[in-house]
């Protein structure tokens, strides 16, 4: 019983990863582009979410829906930092992009630190319900809701990506850019969209995190981002399903380490995977390996 309530809570942690994980691999997989600011993005959506809590504790308004503001943020800001940082530089090598990826992470974190300073602040209960009792097992709400929320939020990506058009051009994107331009797709756009909806899961994912760990502090995003990135090289970055199935997997992998080994040797077994994975196959556990005719 404890083994499955200790798979249970990593199922929760690594629903999290998922949702950040999707943001670096659609960005990956359409712009070619590791965006390491993308943590520090869910850092910003926390931030805006514990801003916004006196005002919808004003007016009785469920402090859950501080997501909304957070998501709508955290989306203008995805928007900005494609615009202004990483489309000048769509056709640069690839070192310039990863430079400039780690220089948006620092200015975000320091800019946050400046104005809130860069001690903890601890963050109010979300979810104000009696946890669920399955015979011997108690489970959060919280983690009822984050493990369900990831699920139906993936599945909605994938409808997304499948039947409408707007997804169809992202997919198109990914497997050439050249081909879509001359079948009419705007890239722009498509790389925009990408960078939007990238964050608004991971304002979301901000939202769950801080239920389960309730502080923030501006480098929170740092580590958090980190395990989203190997749980998308995991899965297989590029590819949607392997980005939540990277998660789910880092997740379970880090929870039951913290239960059954060492909390210090947790983190050392999560990066010991990723140096596994592209020792034994670099392409992730859904990558396919492709060869390219010279």
């Amino acid at each position: 019983m404890e083994l499955l309530l200790q798979i249970i809570n990593g199922l929760s942690i690594g629903s999290i990863y998922a949702l950040v994980s999707l943001g670096y691999t659609m960005v990956y997989g359409i712009a070619k582009l590791i965006n390491f600011a993308h943590g520090d993005i869910i850092m910003i959506g926390a931030y805006t979410s514990l801003m916004m809590i006196p005002v919808f504790a004003k007016y009785n308004l469920p402090l859950w829906l501080t997501v909304v503001p957070a998501i709508i943020l955290c989306v203008i800001l995805g928007v900005l930092i494609e615009r202004i940082c990483y489309r000048p530089l769509r056709n640069s090598p690839r070192i310039a992009n990863l430079i400039t990826a780690i220089g948006v992470s620092l200015l975000l974190q320091n800019v946050v630190m400046k104005i809130f300073g860069p001690d903890f602040k601890s963050y109010p209960k979300l979810f104000d319900f009696p946890p669920l009792v399955i015979g011997r097992v108690r489970l959060g709400i919280n983690v009822i809701i984050t493990i369900l929320l990831t699920v139906i939020l993936t599945i909605l990506l994938q409808l997304f990506m499948q039947k409408t058009k707007y997804g169809k051009a992202m997919l198109a994107t990914s497997e050439n850019y050249e081909a879509s331009k001359l079948v009419g797709i705007n890239i722009d756009s498509t790389i925009m969209l990408t960078f939007a909806i990238g964050s608004g899961l991971a304002a979301v994912a901000s939202i769950l995190y801080v239920s389960s760990y309730p502080q923030v502090q501006p480098q929170m995003g740092s580590m958090l981002g980190i395990k989203a990135f190997v749980a998308a090289v995991l899965g297989g970055i590029g590819i949607i399903p392997g980005a939540v199935l990277g998660g789910f997997i880092l997740g379970i992998a880090e929870t039951l380490t913290r239960a059954y080994i060492s909390s210090q040797l947790a983190d050392a077994i999560v990066f010991g995977i990723l140096i596994l994975v592209l020792l034994v196959k670099p392409t992730g556990i859904l990558g396919k390996d492709l060869k390219e005719k010279v």
